[in-house]
């Protein structure tokens, strides 16, 4: 029911909502996401929405047919009435409306707020002033996250860099008394230490291109089944038993086109995953399988024997910052890890596996280049 139809004074303002008519795109404005405001040349409020009504907590009637001000008291961070202060229909004629900022209603309720100017040819007056209304909730978890994620590079950073400074400053300082077994334990101390900062250097630069929509995959064919063995091979090189890993490579595994480096890092962080936080076997199973759309797609199925992960906890598992009942890490492997994945057009999934541990799946489709499939 469009805003004011169910009385019979203020219909006429609630069609004026709608620009071109009632029936235009047959958009009502209590469908619109946002709080809707509408004042009209006098500045008497003609449209509130059901947005706006949350937002707010004014309830319509308050509102259709008061003067804005009085509908809507808004007052900037310093206090000041902000429709004296802005003077929209009395202000300078060429202005087109104000840019969205933080504004408080009585009681100290903060909303975003901008406004359009509607003018019947260019500097003439103002004969519609629509407002829109936004609650800050989205604005402040943002604001949070960001937060939360500088806190965590500080800290990921503090201790390597500490680390690197007194190492090196101590071998400047007294190189002479060190013999060389000292000065190597001292510089492969550091050397770690600078790839733990390039590493995480490297997952904020992937976190800011998944966050902004910019990573980019340059598709190459790749070896699913390979892949899976370089790393294994990697694990058991660094000390780990070869008996604590099984591989099944099923047969006809479809050609997959993907970006190999990221495809690297998915398996890397998978198998780092359930060799540190698993226990007994780790099962790696590469099959083919349906991606989205019946599309021909590769399965990766990584699994481990360990305590698993809580139900509770599943649908925290790829968001930043998870770190599960164990610490260590900064968080953010597994949100990067599915950001690979979904920019490859692939889905994963987390659950529990056959031997009782943490099973993850990723299914990655075909993905060939255009010129191959318009050849096919």
């Amino acid at each position: 029911m469009a805003v004011g139809t169910s009385r019979p004074a203020e219909t006429h303002g609630a069609l004026l909502c709608h620009s071109g008519g009632p029936g235009m795109f047959g958009i009502d404005p209590d469908d619109l996401p946002d709080g809707l405001v509408v004042a009209d040349e006098r500045g008497r409020v003609i449209c509130f929405n059901a947005a706006a009504v949350r937002i707010t907590a004014v309830a319509e009637a308050d509102a259709l047919g008061h003067p804005l001000e009085r509908a809507l008291p808004l007052e900037d961070l310093k206090g000041r009435r902000w429709w004296t202060l802005t003077d929209p229909y009395g202000g300078l004629a060429t202005r087109v409306g104000q840019p969205e900022r933080n504004l408080l209603l009585p009681g100290g309720r903060e909303v975003l707020v901008s406004a359009r100017y509607v003018r019947e040819y260019p500097t003439g007056p103002v004969r519609r002033l629509v407002v829109s209304l936004r609650g800050t909730e989205a604005r402040r978890r943002t604001e949070r996250s960001h937060a939360e994620l500088i806190a965590t590079v500080a800290h990921e950073l503090r201790s390597p860099l500490t680390s690197v400074k007194g190492f090196t400053a101590t071998l400047l300082a007294k190189w002479e008394r060190f013999t060389d077994d000292q000065k190597r334990l001292m510089l492969e101390t550091v050397d770690a230490d600078a790839n733990r900062v390039t590493r995480l250097i490297a997952e904020l630069l992937d976190i800011s291109r998944i966050d902004s929509g910019r990573l980019e995959v340059r598709r190459q064919p790749v070896d699913a089944a390979a892949a899976v063995g370089r790393h294994v091979q990697a694990h058991i090189a660094s000390g780990q038993s070869p008996d604590r890993f099984f591989v099944r490579i099923q047969r006809q595994l479809p050609d997959l086109w993907a970006d190999p480096d990221k495809i690297d890092q998915v398996l890397g962080n998978l198998l780092e995953n359930a060799v540190r936080h698993g226990a007994g076997t780790v099962t790696i199973e590469v099959a083919p399988a349906a991606a989205k759309d019946d599309e021909k797609g590769t399965a990766v199925t990584v699994s481990d024997e360990g305590p698993g992960i809580p139900e509770e906890s599943m649908g925290r598992v790829f968001t930043r910052f998870w770190r599960g009942s164990k610490r260590g890490g900064t968080g953010l492997g597994l949100y990067i890890v599915k950001g690979i994945v979904e920019a490859h057009g692939g889905t994963i999934t987390v659950g529990r596996g056959p031997g009782g541990g943490a099973e993850f799946r990723f299914i990655l489709p075909v993905g060939a280049p255009a010129y191959l499939k318009q050849g096919a």
